[in-house]
């Protein structure tokens, strides 16, 4: 029995913000320097009362109504979301009820950013390889517009709000589909990505987020490559073996350093965000929406999955497309 990535759909919110309407806020700006910095034209942002839970609704609908799966096959709900309803109860069982799942499905919540759907799709393998679910819905939504400051113009620019449903099962073969995956943890960078209000360390804090963009890419540019070479080595495989490689989605000007530092063929490389913006841990399973859909992905191909940020946290796995 091995786990295996069966399905992914995605929403986003209506509302839009598009590079033009941010320059009206800061003239200093132009479009096209916003979108040379950050490989972003517009992201999507979430209004009134609408939360996590609800992109995350409707994200999974979309997968339900796809025929790819029912409501009742799933027997394990993971919500991976940064900005959840309430402190308590968690947002994966205010789901199970309004998706109409089984009351004998698992659901949890986990706090992870820019890592959390790698660290999810490890989390439905252990599941699935040990014998305790079958079929996982691994759904990743984040509202982080919530948190940022009208005045924070760098903030604004990349990040958009985003809900992704990820379907994986349980399939015979002899080789495994998602190998092991590897972690990394650092929690000296937690202050370089934080909101420091809304808990209850800082109770009267500004539930704002605070962001060293200049710590956070020192930071990418020395964890990433280790992490690809470790993947590399312990999966016996070298660069020209991966079909696609898909990071997490944290702005162009990054990327494209990380594809020149690992020396990745640009064609191997993997971007989408022009639409969405950074969308945290929405960002890979989009891209991979969108690399199936533009056949850069097919069934058989390797793809190298690596997120990192907010923590800090980072994890990578190499996996076969069903």
């Amino acid at each position: 029995m091995h786990a295996a990535i069966k399905a992914i759909e995605y929403y986003l919110p209506p509302k839009v913000l598009t590079n033009d309407e941010l320059v009206e806020e800061f003239p200093e700006w132009t479009s096209e320097k916003i979108l040379e910095k950050t490989g972003i034209r517009k992201r999507h942002a979430v209004e009134g009362k609408e939360c996590a839970s609800d992109l995350a609704y409707f994200a999974a609908q979309k997968l339900f109504a796809s025929s790819t799966c029912k409501p009742t096959d799933i027997d394990f709900l993971l919500l991976c979301t940064q900005s959840p309803d309430y402190l308590l109860p968690t947002s994966a069982c205010i789901l199970q009820e309004r998706l109409g799942l089984s009351m004998t499905c698992g659901a949890l919540d986990f706090n992870l950013g820019c890592s959390g759907y790698v660290y999810g799709i490890s989390l439905a393998k252990g599941l699935i390889e040990s014998g305790q679910a079958q079929n996982v819905l691994l759904i990743t939504s984040e509202t982080y517009t919530k948190y940022l400051r009208s005045k924070d113009k760098s903030v604004r620019s990349i990040f958009g709000d985003a809900a992704a449903a990820t379907l994986i099962i349980d399939v015979k073969s002899e080789k495994p589909y998602i190998n092991q995956t590897r972690f990394g943890t650092d929690g000296k960078g937690a202050a370089n990505l934080i909101v420091h209000g809304g808990a209850m360390r800082e109770p009267d804090a500004a539930v704002d987020l605070q962001m060293n963009g200049p710590e956070i890419f020192t930071f990418a540019l020395r964890v990433v490559p280790p992490l690809v070479e470790k993947l590399l080595h312990c999966s016996n495989c070298q660069i020209s073996d991966i079909d696609l490689f898909v990071f997490h989605q944290a702005n162009k000007y990054m990327l494209d350093h990380l594809r020149r530092k690992l020396l990745i063929p640009k064609e191997k490389f993997y971007i989408y965000m022009e639409e969405v913006g950074n969308t945290v841990s929405s960002s890979i399973p989009i891209a991979l929406k969108h690399a199936v859909i533009e056949n850069k992905l097919k069934s058989g191909d390797s793809v190298m999955l690596v997120g990192f940020g907010v923590g800090y946290s980072w994890a990578g796995m190499i996996a076969k497309m069903l």
